[in-house]
């Protein structure tokens, strides 16, 4: 079989950054010969992980449009025109070099440049578009008609996009469902047999949802529950001394499989690669969107599990620590309720998403 080379774009945040590299190392397991070589930008977090990860990468001088009217925005969006130049420079050598026969694209602004230079050509180069949130993402809206494949996780997408998707759902990493209850109760020094509630804001923790927990654990724990909080490294030294019995406070919590094993219920945000995760280990799930994400998506993520009766939604703006305190404790003890909602997040999940995107970037390919 000839080897294929494959390019794929896309980062600046987790969200497509992830997502990127799930989809390359599986088709590195299926074809241990393809070239692939990944494009970011110098100021999203591959950065860091691309070196980390020891993958070959090219990363752009791109950064994305700035929204906010400091001088600090004002500044960097007066450097875009050259930054968006000498991007293109670097892409348009990048392919004479590494002649791709197909660009995946995974979204953000680091992906928007090597599909514009893929599709302006008079003999364009097959482009497959994965797209994570319900609301797709400037990216995907604007080459979903010069695709040959959208690969989506959400079926709201589709309402958005005037060009016939795949529902695959999001990558998620291998063995995410595999955790086993009765380890993760020793891994965490929590007892497996009672019911836990596991809050986390993602990999860097969340300030707001940590201030809500805070306002609240004591009342949680004192009726017998117990408490899985992941606060991220920079809030972590404000409630470590919470740290009993009943309550297990962690910067970071590297084994997810097992903090997912052990959680009868999970407070987080509703980003689409953390709603891909809980799903695909079939979780009841208080969602609270970020609500400063891009078009709000964090919230269109939530509905489309909350439309499916797989989670409750609380909005930051208008929620208060009696409102949340409440929403957790009747969950928590209506255990028919639980099963109902866990049932429910189980028949989303799409644990073979990875290889269906992969199937649709190779026919592409063909």
């Amino acid at each position: 079989m000839v080897s294929r080379n494959i390019l794929i774009a896309g980062g600046g945040t987790g969200g497509h950054l992830f997502p990127a590299l799930a989809i390359g190392e599986e088709i590195h397991r299926r074809e241990p010969d393809a070239k692939i070589h990944y494009v970011g930008s110098n100021f999203g977090l591959e950065a860091k992980v691309f070196p980390v990860k020891d993958v070959w990468h090219t990363l752009l001088p791109i950064r994305g449009f700035q929204r906010g009217i400091s001088l600090q925005s004002l500044g960097r969006n007066i450097l875009l025109p050259g930054r968006i130049i000498r991007s293109i420079i670097k892409i348009r050598s990048l392919f004479q070099d590494f002649l791709p026969q197909i660009i995946v694209g995974t979204g953000g602004y680091a992906a928007a440049l090597p599909l514009y230079m893929a599709t302006r050509k008079n003999d364009p180069y097959p482009i497959v578009l994965q797209e994570q949130n319900s609301f797709p993402g400037v990216t995907t809206r604007w080459f979903a008609e010069r695709s040959r494949a959208i690969c989506v996780a959400f079926e709201e997408a589709n309402k958005y996009l005037n060009q016939e998707t795949v529902l695959t759902g999001n990558p998620v990493r291998q063995g995410i469902a595999d955790g086993i209850k009765k380890d993760a109760g020793k891994e965490f020094n929590l007892d497996p047999e009672n019911k836990t509630v596991f809050l986390f804001g993602g990999s860097q923790g969340s300030a707001y949802l940590n201030k809500m927990m805070n306002a609240v654990v004591e009342k949680i724990t004192g009726s017998g529950l117990q408490v899985l909080w992941q606060t991220g490294d920079l809030e972590y030294p404000k409630y470590k001394n919470y740290n009993d019995e009943h309550i297990h406070i962690t910067p970071f919590i590297n084994n997810m499989d097992s903090a997912y094993a052990l959680a009868d219920l999970i407070i987080c945000r509703s980003g689409a690669l953390t709603l891909a995760e809980i799903t695909v280990c079939g979780k009841a799930s208080i969602l609270i969107p970020f609500p400063f994400a891009a078009a709000d998506h964090q919230t269109k993520n939530a509905q489309a599990l909350v439309n499916a009766g797989a989670a409750r939604i609380l909005f930051q703006k208008s929620l208060q620590p009696q409102e949340f305190h409440h929403s957790i404790m009747n969950l928590i003890h209506n255990r028919a309720e639980l099963e109902k909602m866990a049932a429910a997040s189980k028949t989303l999940g799409r644990p073979n998403a990875t290889k269906e995107i992969v199937d649709q970037i190779f026919q592409a390919a063909a």
